[in-house]
């Protein structure tokens, strides 16, 4: 089967990512338990009249895509295929709100339309033009990695060349409000700097869209080989170690194998247990990465823990903002992500270096 890489990379976060000449040089720092994300000037990627009827995430996603298609070299695509948690949240909140408000009544369609999940691929398709194979996939928080693992099979049987996957979340006022009533958020502002070192439940929220360009053909400037995706819907803590193992022996590896843990710690202590097994167990002598203090937590971040794993293959660099140890590896080659959002949906991910 052939082998698939990462050809080109964009992403919209809480950090000043969109500049791929970057990598978390500059950190931007939160006092708050919601992140807005850092916004490019839209209008260098989108008409301003087709901007204002977009949604925050469909406007995310759609300049997301085209800054990893400018990288990329292309034009267009053979496929499409996205993963979110929540869709356009936002326009799903404006139209149950005038459903109430009008008693049902008088109701424009717009914001049901533009609230649907596969919005923001239809809208990137529109675009480009792309007519191939569109799909978007809503699985919580392995919305992306149920994403990759199309693409992957895609591509490994010659189905197409090149994909552009993605996931994008957007943040919602009356959704987050929820999620603090029920404690998923941290009622209190955190600074974010200190956020994995919280003793109390729940986490930050945040928002984002990354996308990528995966492909059967490698290029010189390509980030990483993606080696394999593997999602858990659940899986008890104590056979967390012994799955991981099944998986990396599954591909030829073992633990001695990966220079580097990216984990998904977003500092909810009911929940960063997970992590520590494997951070304080099996990994304790790799050099290992966080990166949900930068992101906040949403149900594709783990896209954003993707990118960033990309981002360290090719340029051999571990910033300082997101080591979570000493440990300092050279030559990093393989890279291991692993997350899990409230002990469900767990995801492992294998990249190597070109």
């Amino acid at each position: 089967m052939e082998e698939v890489y990462i050809n080109s990379i964009g992403s919209i976060s809480a950090q000043k990512t969109f500049d791929n000449n970057d990598f978390l040089e500059e950190i931007t720092t939160y006092e708050d338990n919601i992140l807005p994300v850092i916004d490019p000037n839209y209008k260098e990627y989108i008409p301003p009249a087709a901007a204002r009827r977009m949604a925050k995430g469909i406007k995310m996603g759609v300049v997301a895509s085209k800054i990893a298609l400018e990288e990329a070299g292309l034009a267009n695509v053979d496929a499409i295929i996205t993963g979110t948690g929540m869709g356009c949240v936002r326009d799903s909140e404006k139209f149950v709100t005038a459903i109430l408000d009008n008693n049902e009544q008088f109701l424009t369609p717009t914001s049901f339309i533009q609230s649907t999940h596969n919005t923001v691929a239809g809208q990137i398709a529109l675009g480009i033009g792309c007519k191939g194979y569109n799909f978007t996939y809503v699985h919580s928080s392995v919305s992306f990695e149920s994403a990759l693992i199309d693409a992957i099979m895609q591509l490994q049987l010659r189905e197409a060349e090149n994909i552009l996957v993605g996931g994008v979340d957007e943040s919602g006022e009356h959704t987050n409000a929820i999620h603090k009533l029920i404690q998923y958020i941290k009622p209190e502002k955190i600074n974010t700097n200190k956020l994995l070192q919280s003793k109390t439940g729940g986490t930050v929220f945040g928002e984002g869209a990354n996308f990528f360009v995966l492909s059967n053909i490698k290029q010189d400037s390509s980030y990483a080989q993606v080696i394999d995706v593997k999602t858990f819907n659940t899986m008890a803590k104590s056979d967390l170690v012994s799955n991981l193992e099944a998986y990396l022996k599954g591909n030829n590896l073992s633990v001695a194998d990966i220079d580097v843990l990216i984990s998904g710690n977003n500092g909810d202590i009911d929940y960063d247990s997970y992590y520590a097994d494997l951070t304080n167990g099996p990994f304790k002598n790799t050099q290992q990465v966080v990166y949900k203090h930068l992101s906040g937590e949403f149900n594709t971040a783990s896209a954003f823990g993707f990118w960033l794993g990309a981002k360290i293959l090719k340029s051999q660099h571990i910033p300082k903002a997101i080591a979570l140890n000493a440990i300092k590896t050279k030559g990093l080659r393989i890279v291991l992500l692993y997350n899990q959002y409230r002990g469900k949906n767990h995801s492992f991910t294998l990249l190597r270096q070109c």
